[in-house]
C-alpha cells in the first residue's frame, strides 16, 4: 500500500517557484537601462528581501488551522475596513499612484497598501459567510450580505480613489459566488448594472443593452420584485453614470478616453498604453534578446519594473516568453483549482478558488492594460512586479492553498 507523502503540495511550490524565478529574471532585465534609475536598477534585490518576507508569512499561514481561520475571519475583516477608512484620512500616493490615498503614511514613510489586505480579509468573509448557508443562494435576496461583504471595502478602496483595486473586489465577488453554486444566469443578472455603467456614455449602446437587459428576464423569469430590482439597478446606472464620471480624478478619466483612442493624447494620458503597445509588438517571435528591449533600456516604458513588467517580458522574449508566463499562470489555476475541488469542507474550499480569483483579476487586468484591451489601472502582475504589499498578500494567499491541500491528503483538518 503506497503511503500518502506528508509534505507540502509539490506541484504548487514547482509552479509557483518558477514562476517566482522567473519574475525575477525579467524584474533584474527591468532595471538595466540606459538612462539611470535607481527604482528599476535595485528592485530585484529588493524583490528577494520580499520574498523570504512573504516566505515566511506563507508558512505562518500554512501553520493556521482552518477552523481558526474560520473564526478569526471577521475581527480580520473588520480590521481592514478600518485600515481602509484610516486611509482616506492619512494616506497618500506611490509610483503611478501618486494622485491617490492608497498608502499608510506615518512620518513621510509608506508602510503598505491597506487594500491588499482587506482583498484577503474579503476572501476569508465570503468563504466564512457562504460555507455557513445549508443551501446555495437562488434568488438576488440571498446575494445581498455577500455583496455587501465585497462592496464595502471596493467602496472604500474606490474613494482613495484606486479603481484597478476596486474591480479586483468585484473579480473575487463573482469567483467565490461561482463556486459556491450560483447559477450563471443569476451571476449575470448581479452584474449587469456594472455594464449598464460602462456602456452609459453612448446612448445607442446603452439603449441596446436594456433591450437585452429585459430579454435577459424574461428568460430568466424571477420573482417580480427581484426582475424589477435588476432592470431599475440597470436604468439608475445608466442616470448616474455622469456623476460617477465627474467624481474620477482627472488623470483616470484621460486613462479611460485614451483606452478607447491612445492617439488622443499620445505625449500625456496615452503615453503608457502607446509605448507599452510598441514593446510588446516589437518583440515578435523570440523577441529583441535579454537585456536588450530597446523600449526599456531607453526608459521609455514607464514604471516598467511595476505595473508595465509584462511590456518587458514581450519586447526581450517575445511570443514565446509570453507564452511560457502565461502558461504557469494557468498551471497554477488549474492546481488551485484542483485543491479547491479536493479540499475536505466548504470554507477551505471557497478560500482557495477566492485567492485564485484574486490572482486571476490581477493577471487578467495587468496584461489587459499592457496591450490597450483593458483601461490602464495600475495593478501588479502577480510574482513579477515590484512590490511589498501585493507580494506578501498573495504569499499569505498561497499559504492558505498550501494548507487546505495538505489536509486534504490527511482526510480532515490536522493540528501542526
Amino acid at each position: 500500500m503506497k503511503t500518502r507523502s506528508l509534505g507540502p503540495d509539490r506541484p504548487l511550490l514547482i509552479v509557483l517557484g518558477l514562476l517566482v524565478l522567473y519574475g525575477l529574471v525579467v524584474l533584474y532585465s527591468a532595471g538595466q537601462t540606459d538612462v539611470p534609475s535607481y527604482a528599476a536598477a535595485g528592485a530585484w534585490r529588493r524583490q528577494i528581501v520580499w520574498l523570504i518576507a512573504g516566505a515566511v508569512l506563507a508558512y505562518g499561514a500554512f501553520r493556521m488551522s482552518p477552523r481558526l481561520l474560520e473564526w478569526a475571519a471577521l475581527p480580520v475583516y473588520i480590521l481592514a475596513l478600518l485600515l481602509l477608512a484610516l486611509t482616506l484620512v492619512i494616506g497618500g500616493g506611490a509610483g503611478t499612484a501618486a494622485g491617490t490615498r492608497s498608502w499608510i503614511i506615518v512620518g513621510g514613510h509608506a508602510l503598505g497598501q491597506p487594500a491588499e489586505f482587506a482583498k484577503l480579509a474579503t476572501v476569508l468573509m465570503l468563504a466564512r459567510h457562504l460555507s455557513s448557508r445549508r443551501e446555495k443562494p437562488e434568488t438576488l435576496r440571498e446575494l445581498v450580505p455577500a455583496c455587501l461583504i465585497a462592496g464595502v471595502p471596493a467602496l472604500l478602496v474606490l474613494l482613495q480613489p484606486d479603481l484597478g483595486s476596486a474591480l479586483v473586489f468585484a473579480g473575487i465577488l463573482f469567483a467565490v459566488l461561482f463556486w459556491a453554486g450560483v447559477s450563471t444566469v443569476l451571476l449575470l443578472a448581479l452584474a449587469s448594472p456594472i455594464a449598464s455603467l460602462l456602456l452609459a456614455f453612448d446612448p445607442l449602446t446603452w439603449a441596446g443593452w436594456m433591450v437585452v437587459i429585459c430579454l435577459l428576464l424574461y428568460v430568466w423569469r424571477p420573482y417580480f420584485w427581484e426582475g424589477v430590482t435588476v432592470f431599475m439597478a440597470n436604468f439608475a446606472m445608466g442616470a448616474i453614470a455622469l456623476p460617477v464620471w465627474r467624481r474620477l480624478a482627472p488623470y483616470q478619466q484621460n486613462r479611460l478616453l485614451t483606452f478607447l483612442n491612445p492617439e488622443v493624447d499620445p505625449q500625456k494620458a496615452g503615453y503608457h498604453a502607446i509605448q507599452s503597445k510598441v514593446a510588446i509588438g516589437s518583440g515578435g517571435w523570440f523577441g529583441n534578446g535579454y537585456l536588450e528591449g530597446p523600449q526599456k533600456r531607453l526608459a521609455f516604458l514607464p514604471e516598467q519594473h511595476t505595473d508595465f513588467i509584462f511590456a518587458v517580458l514581450g519586447e526581450e522574449l517575445g511570443f514565446i516568453g509570453v507564452l511560457v508566463a502565461l502558461a504557469l499562470y494557468f498551471s497554477l489555476f488549474l492546481i488551485l483549482v484542483r485543491i479547491a475541488r479536493r479540499a475536505t469542507d466548504p470554507f477551505s474550499s471557497l478560500t482557495v478558488f477566492g485567492v485564485l480569483g484574486l490572482l486571476f483579476t490581477h493577471v487578467f487586468e495587468n496584461v489587459g492594460m499592457t496591450v490597450n484591451v483593458m483601461p490602464i489601472t495600475g495593478i501588479p502582475l502577480p510574482f513579477f512586479s515590484y512590490g511589498g504589499s501585493f507580494l506578501l498578500a498573495s504569499a499569505v494567499g498561497i499559504g492558505f492553498c498550501l494548507r487546505a491541500a495538505w489536509d486534504a491528503r490527511l482526510g480532515g483538518y490536522v493540528d501542526v
